[in-house]
């Protein structure tokens, strides 16, 4: 059997496994809610839950990975007692992957075209409905969109097909420096704007009127969902990084590291976002909206706006191929684990598989928009989101901690001395009874609410 690859370096672990959990969620999503329920209040519940719910989730994934030394496709099969059927998550996790990648790489699509679009001027001599209209031609044309899908797919699997340390370590490292100078040189850029004091204030500073207006369970549940959701735990994204590292550090100590990261990236997106939408008395809460249609509205009122944009849209690029180069990794180690494929094979196979499972995406927005599957206004992109995210992310990380805990499957012991192996911050045993038994309470919470919040709108 061929040895399992390893990271280069631990530097190249922690950035990657962050890109695969910095999505473009964190860019248009975490500032909007933030400011939405309460500034730093918000953002002060949010780490909490981070730190409760998000960590530990994440120690748990990581230490099935590396004490497997297999994906999801395989791991719970090592790790496992004869008779068992935790094997059976497997075949969900590589559904999810997948079905992920049916719609993000659409997405992600998107933002290298609008980098191209930026960076070519244009945007440049037309004013808000023209610029609007750009957007709508732009999902229209199935082409168009395609091509960029295309260019995606191959490239990151292009990437990862040279391996894991000549391909995915060493072009993510490059990517995630970049993507965190690019997000701070235009954060510093938006501070510097007319009136981004005032966004500022808005976005970070507690107001308690804004969590009265819409009540302290909603803005708790709202804190409690983005701490679970931003990490993207459940399908095996961090277990597979978790079977290519050593036993020389701790998992609650490389959990946070990630956390850390990823929460840096959000905090950061809003103060690019905010400064720069109070500046040109902008609503900052529009999602996509924000991304292709208000902010390159913003960027042309701006001095060398052509250029601020371009780079803006890099970020974007950088933020969504980190995710979709981790999510492949992932894919490519499945066809390893399951059934020997060497990398190109596997990276081949699934650079076509991805493209055509990925149409009914594209046309969604075009030839089948008359599809509408969760009901009027929605598309297939919906449908595929609901799938992965109410469904298959939270009940995939409720099966792990399950796994993890449970003398039925892998059991505490088991996990405690995996994630305890190393140096740096290890696991209190003293937590056993808030890993047993609140923290499956709180996930199970998380999906009863988010059907409520989904089918009551």
């Amino acid at each position: 059997m061929e040895k399992r690859e390893k990271f280069a370096t631990r530097l190249g672990f922690i950035l990657i496994s962050a890109g695969c959990s910095i999505g473009l969620g964190d860019v248009w999503r975490f500032p909007y809610i933030t400011g939405q329920y309460g500034g730093g209040i918000f953002v002060l519940v949010y780490l909490v839950f981070i730190i409760l719910l998000g960590l530990p989730v994440m120690s748990m994934e990581l230490a099935v990975g590396r004490a497997s030394q297999k994906s999801i496709a395989t791991s719970f099969n090592v790790l496992e007692k004869p008779g068992q059927k935790w094997h059976w998550m497997g075949y969900a996790g590589v559904a999810g992957n997948y079905i992920l990648m049916m719609f993000y790489t659409t997405i992600a699509g998107w933002m290298l075209a609008y980098f191209y679009k930026m960076l070519t001027g244009q945007f440049v001599g037309l004013d808000t409905s023209q610029i609007g209209q750009v957007f709508n031609d732009f999902v229209a044309n199935p082409v168009e969109m395609g091509i960029w899908l295309v260019i995606t797919t191959v490239v990151c699997f292009g990437i990862c097909s040279f391996g894991l340390q000549e391909g995915v370590e060493r072009v993510t490292k490059i990517f995630m420096v970049m993507l965190l100078g690019i997000i701070i040189l235009l954060a510093v850029k938006s501070l510097t704007l007319p009136d981004a004091g005032e966004g500022l204030k808005f976005y970070l500073l507690p107001d308690f009127s804004r969590v009265k207006k819409y009540g302290i369970w909603e803005t708790i549940f709202a804190a409690l969902s983005q701490a679970f959701f931003t990490l993207s735990l459940g399908i095996g994204s961090m277990a597979i990084f978790g079977s290519y590292i050593g036993k020389e550090r701790s998992l609650l100590g490389e959990s946070i590291n990630i956390a850390v990261l990823d929460t840096a990236i959000s905090l950061i997106a809003g103060l690019i976002i905010f400064p720069a939408c109070f500046s040109f008395n902008v609503d900052p809460g529009q999602g996509p909206g924000l991304i292709f249609v208000t902010l390159p509205n913003i960027f042309n009122s701006m001095a060398g706006g052509r250029i601020w944009g371009a780079l803006f849209f890099i970020f974007m690029t950088f933020a969504a191929y980190s995710t979709v180069i981790a999510v492949f990794e992932n894919i490519i180690s499945f066809a390893i684990d399951l059934w020997g494929w060497s990398r190109k094979k596997a990276a081949l196979i699934n650079t076509f598989l991805i493209i055509i499972l990925s149409i009914p995406c594209v046309l969604g927005f075009n030839v089948l928009s008359w599809i509408q599957p969760l009901g009027k206004g929605t598309m297939i992109l919906d449908l595929e989101d609901f799938i992965l995210s109410y469904n298959l992310l939270p009940l995939g990380s409720l099966i792990y901690v399950l796994f993890c805990v449970s003398r039925y499957g892998w059991g505490f012991d088991n996990y405690l001395e995996e994630a305890n192996t190393g140096k740096g911050i290890k696991m209190p045993r003293t937590l056993r009874w808030y890993l047993t038994w609140v923290l499956p309470a709180v996930i199970v919470l998380v999906i009863i609410q988010g059907y409520i919040n989904f089918f009551g709108k």
